[in-house]
């Protein structure tokens, strides 16, 4: 992530050279091959093979009884933002695929930064049935840019058998304050000796969560920084440091110490975006002792949900394509139309849907033993629905590490005012320079 940062230095200078260079190319980009059945071949960008390459594959022999003559060469690609923007700034167009996976968190700046990298999606792929939350992360300039995929709808993943041990039921945590989450953790830690849940030291996954949740961001309507004068932002920092000093939280040193705790017992669950669940199964050993309750909610904050999200991300269109009309086809009848298409990818990779008539589709509605029989991915997809819109911004990692070293240091004894006011002049000095 530092790489791509300090490339950035130079990308709005580099933008302005690409954009004229792509005037002219981005009119020839559609032309495509005349003959609708002649050989077309899509290039791919993703990452994960056992996730996001799996369901392009699904979604290559779906379209393919659709248009025969239509394959995809997809490419798992590691550092594929560093990898894009190495070619955006250099202009080495013919390097890119005609169809790219980008996270949503990241959309806006790409799309800001190279604004003729990208065809916008209107009129060619029917995004109105996607979860609302997912429309937001694309949205700039009036176009929509992003296809959505995978949902990052957040849940508390509890262990019934733990909160049972303490005398208390998995209802008792659903649709909550974190007021009552940490009283209930109180409890379960005294009973157990376990803490509720975990996370990395450093807190940005729990400010990212709490905080959309409220529906507000890191920035203003006017895309400014809203750090300082934002009371919830302080509020979720209090919230943090208190759940760590109750014990209540623990924070582990890294990643892999964060699924261990999950795997081992350590902790009773985990308050995470829905594509946990697979690091969550992996011990088959627990089956039938997990369920799945809502997120927490912030008290005294008008509009406050027990829906948030954390992690996803979009399928995007590049402009200097020559099949853009094949590539718009594709997203719109698989990823836009496909019911059957997502009845496919769920059982084997756990890709839960953000296209809502997915949720009436018998495989959404199975139970999950795993989950004693509850019916986790029709859940999701009701939650998904549910979480607040909030526009992310070009500078949203700039904000969200700021305030998480903000919460670090608060938490070693700082003034929160001042650690505060400094996120806000870091945030504000990038977005100048």
């Amino acid at each position: 992530m530092k790489k791509i940062r300090i490339m950035l230095i130079g990308v709005l200078f580099a933008s302005i050279i690409f954009s004229a260079c792509q005037r002219q190319q981005q009119q020839q980009a559609q032309s495509g091959p005349t003959d609708p059945n002649a050989p077309v071949t899509l290039v791919v960008w993703c990452w994960d093979p056992n996730f996001n390459v799996f369901a392009m594959r699904e979604a290559e022999k779906i379209y393919q009884r659709i248009r025969p003559n239509v394959r995809l060469e997809i490419h798992d690609v590691t550092s594929i933002e560093e990898r894009l923007i190495t070619a955006l700034v250099a202009n080495e167009t013919r390097s890119l695929p005609d169809i790219i996976l980008q996270q949503d968190n990241s959309i806006e700046k790409f799309v800001t930064n190279f604004p003729r990298a990208y065809l916008p999606v209107n009129g060619r792929v029917d995004i109105s049935k996607f979860a609302p939350v997912k429309l937001g992360v694309g949205y700039v300039n009036g176009q929509n840019y992003g296809v959505p995929f995978d949902n990052g709808a957040t849940a508390f993943f509890i262990r019934r058998d733990f909160v049972e041990e303490a005398g208390l039921s998995v209802s008792d945590f659903d649709e909550i304050t974190w007021d009552r989450f940490i009283e209930l953790g109180r409890i379960v830690r005294q009973r157990t000796g376990r803490a509720l849940f975990s996370y990395e030291a450093g807190g940005a996954d729990f400010i990212n969560i709490a905080l959309m949740s409220t529906g507000t961001w890191y920035f203003d309507e006017q895309g400014k920084p809203l750090i300082q004068g934002n009371p919830i932002i302080r509020q979720i920092i209090n919230l943090y440091k208190e759940l760590v000093d109750s014990q209540v939280l623990l924070e582990v040193p890294d990643w892999n110490s964060y699924i261990a705790t999950l795997n081992n017992g350590t902790v009773v669950g985990t308050i995470q975006g829905c594509w946990i669940i697979g690091s969550i199964a992996i011990a088959t050993d627990q089956s039938g002792k997990w369920a799945m309750v809502k997120t927490p909610r912030l008290s005294n904050v008008p509009g406050a949900r027990n829906y948030s999200s954390q992690g996803g991300s979009g399928w995007m269109v590049m402009s200097h394509t020559r099949n853009a009309d094949v590539a718009f086809d594709f997203l719109d009848k698989v990823w836009a139309g496909s019911v059957e298409f997502y009845e496919t990818i769920l059982p084997p990779s756990g890709a839960i849907s953000t296209w809502l008539p997915a949720a009436d589709s018998p495989v959404y509605e199975e139970p999950q033993v795993f989950f004693g029989g509850q019916r986790i991915y029709e859940d999701l997809m009701d939650y998904a629905s549910k979480i607040p819109q909030v526009q992310f911004g070009i500078y949203n990692y700039e904000a969200r590490d700021a305030v998480a070293r903000a919460a670090v240091n608060f938490m070693r004894g700082a003034n929160l005012d001042t650690e505060i006011a400094n996120a806000q002049r870091e945030v504000e000095f990038l977005m100048d320079h």
